[in-house]
């Protein structure tokens, strides 16, 4: 099985706030990203990918505040988006919140955390348009919307429709121009550090150091500001 990197996910209280906070932070404006009707937000994206992290993105998401999502069709929004403690504390500020890696095969990837115990969610079917065509992806959700560890265990995407022959034909990283940001490092930290390099190893994910201690997870950045570091901060 293959999994690496596909993005990095940072949560703001708007869309406005993280450009704002992008531009400050990292010295670049995202580009354009889009909207996902079924939980009812929205996002700006840029490039960071390097050789060692060749599908790397960067996601600044946010509620969309003029998204109307019918009563009966409401769920918990992904990325734990809904939670009262995350959502006082991006209210501070934009954070690193999680990040998504990528697989061939997100059953058996769902089937293999399973058996160590780990519920990843179930697999969504989700899609949108971009300047080079529609995107569509398969992504796994839990009904609650957690994300598990602090964060720190990713949720698993799988680009393409499930019969594709090319599946990262469309992939967001070819409509996104080169940023001048790039991923150098990603690192975790988490008092189930254990359970979380068992995890990483039966995904095949490499690249993503793991260590056992307070809950963190923290992406450096080569950017126009300079090397810069980001944390999670046990969110």
């Amino acid at each position: 099985m293959k999994t690496q990197i596909d993005h990095l996910v940072v949560m703001a209280s708007s869309l406005d706030e993280g450009v704002q906070w992008c531009e400050q932070t990292l010295g670049i404006t995202p580009g354009p990203g889009g909207e996902h009707e079924k939980y009812g937000t929205h996002n700006r994206l840029f490039k960071i990918a390097t050789p060692s992290f060749p599908l790397a993105y960067f996601e600044i998401i946010a509620i969309n505040p003029l998204a109307v999502i019918p009563k009966r069709a409401q769920v918990p929004r992904w990325f734990d988006m809904d939670d009262a403690a995350l959502q006082k504390a991006v209210a501070a500020g934009p954070r690193l919140v999680h990040f998504v890696t990528s697989t061939d095969d997100i059953k058996a990837a769902r089937h293999l955390l399973r058996s160590q115990g780990i519920e990843r969610g179930q697999v969504v079917h989700a899609s949108r348009k971009s300047s080079k065509g529609t995107l569509n992806w398969q992504i796994t959700v839990r009904d609650d919307g957690e994300r598990l560890f602090n964060g720190c265990l990713p949720t698993l995407i799988q680009w393409g429709k499930p019969d594709a022959t090319e599946p990262l034909r469309l992939h967001p990283r070819n409509s996104l121009p080169r940023s001048g940001v790039t991923l150098q490092s990603l690192s975790v930290s988490h008092p189930s550090g254990v359970k979380l390099q068992a995890a990483y190893d039966a995904l095949g994910l490499v690249g993503v150091d793991v260590s056992t201690g307070e809950a963190n997870l923290v992406a450096s950045l080569q950017t126009p500001k300079g090397l810069v570091q980001l944390q999670s901060l046990g969110l």
